[in-house]
């Protein structure tokens, strides 16, 4: 089967097979290297191997939840998407939550993913009490901090190279309502969006659209996004009379691969100032439902098309907080001289955090999209390298071509994460193209 990551960059021919519980996952397992494998949602190839892949999409189940105390159990291909619509009604929500719904759990683990609440409340993990395990002789070890500690320390982060997360138990918030109270503040330049995000750290949610090719006193001007659980007294009579029914969204779908040439500098150009300018008017206050506050892009259905038939290729590095403005300048400076802008371009503060493998730290964060062009991949390594300089790291979960080399001096903990794969067995029985590609 040919399989991706959503950039739809790299392809590669891969065997798959789609084991139904423990036992075939086992049997797998003792066959050689593979990669579990769920909704395909990571951007790169950081799940599939060509040798190998196992589609969790069987292990699909919630299994249990204590409404005492939020806690749930599920396997790890239960669809986030699924999950909140299970959950929303009953006035539970996740903890943190990634910008699209169409990704496992176990995904979200591997990936330790963040949110728009990183700076209040850290990554996914931090709510991981634990995870059930497929070690390379088949044994299913359940992980959590007091016991297999290392476990469950390298597996949440660790892209799904430390074994097949099978189960995990994580706990979810109480909210009254599935609507969110948002502030939306235009911000005209990289200094005030800065400003803004740092007046908003008791705010639960931020987050921001910038525009990557705004230059001059425009540069990294932005769309701040603040955002708060909508209280029951929060919501006019109407919507209090039913907090968790929101509108029914008539869902698009981009029906083939847009051509090539749509997205250049002067169509990328007007959009971002188009947006900005909507953005301006529509400033304020306003009440907005969770999936268009969450999710917006997954209104959109295949929208990885308006890339072309070639894909593209996401840009993701955090920069720590007080090599952040100089490193974001020169990363605004450098993308708006190419011309090769990107208007899927987002900006977060991040709080810290200390953890063995995963991804964010304190400071701020820029990803970026960006066609896949023969000048593409010579700009993603003048990115790099000031983000290197810069004392930054990468989101592996968005990498799709990184040197092993660039990854190792931005963060050095890879090499540790390489040394416990080896001493453990894993190395042999649980790898991607992407750790292929790294050497991890």
């Amino acid at each position: 089967m040919i399989l991706s990551g959503w950039g739809r960059y790299p392809v590669a021919d891969c065997a798959v097979s789609a084991p139904r519980d423990d036992e075939d996952m086992r049997a797998l397992v003792a066959r050689g290297p593979l990669i579990a494998r769920g909704a395909g949602r990571a951007y790169g190839d950081s799940a599939f191997n060509p040798a190998q892949t196992a589609d969790m999409r069987h292990f699909n189940r919630m299994l249990a939840f204590d409404p005492a105390t939020g806690q749930i159990t599920v396997e790890a291909g239960v669809i986030l998407g699924d999950l909140v619509t299970a959950m929303r009604p009953r006035g539970w929500f996740v903890p943190v939550t990634p910008g699209t719904k169409f990704v496992t759990i176990g995904g979200m683990i591997a990936a330790d993913v963040h949110g728009k609440n990183h700076h209040r409340h850290g990554s996914f993990g931090n709510f991981v009490d634990w995870i059930d395990v497929m070690q390379p002789d088949g044994a299913v070890v359940r992980a959590s901090r007091d016991a297999h500690i290392d476990l469950f320390h390298w597996t949440i982060g660790g892209m799904g190279l430390t074994g097949v997360i099978l189960r995990a138990s994580f706990r979810m918030i109480a909210v009254e309502s599935g609507w969110i109270r948002q502030t939306l503040i235009p911000a005209p330049d990289l200094d005030a969006v800065m400003e803004g995000f740092a007046a908003a750290q008791d705010t639960t949610y931020s987050v921001a659209w910038i525009d990557c090719l705004a230059s001059g006193t425009n540069m990294g001007r932005s769309l701040l996004m603040l955002g708060e659980h909508a209280r029951l007294a929060d919501l006019p009579p109407k919507k209090a009379r039913a907090p968790f029914s929101t509108p029914r969204k008539i869902n698009l779908s981009v029906p083939f691969d847009a051509p090539g040439f749509a997205l250049n500098r002067v169509t990328v150009r007007a959009f971002n100032a188009v947006y900005y300018r909507k953005g301006v008017f529509g400033a304020g206050q306003s009440l907005v439902d969770w999936d268009t506050f969450f999710y917006p892009l997954d209104a959109i259905g295949h929208w990885n098309r308006i890339y072309g038939r070639r894909g593209f290729v996401q840009f993701q590095s955090v920069l720590p907080l007080a090599a952040s403005r100089d490193g974001l300048r020169k990363l605004l400076k450098e993308i708006s001289a190419s011309g090769q802008g990107s208007f899927l371009s987002v900006i977060k503060r991040f709080g810290a955090q200390d953890s063995r493998i995963s991804f964010p730290m304190e400071g701020y964060t820029l990803a970026l999209d960006f066609p896949m062009t023969p000048r593409t991949l010579p700009l993603l390594e003048r990115l790099d390298r000031i983000t290197v300089d810069h004392g930054g790291r990468f989101y592996l979960a968005k990498d799709s071509r990184l040197r092993p080399e660039t990854l190792r001096a931005a963060d050095p903990r890879m090499a540790a994460f390489h040394d416990w794969r080896l001493q453990t067995g894993a190395t042999g029985h649980f790898a991607s193209a992407q750790s292929d590609r790294l050497g991890l």
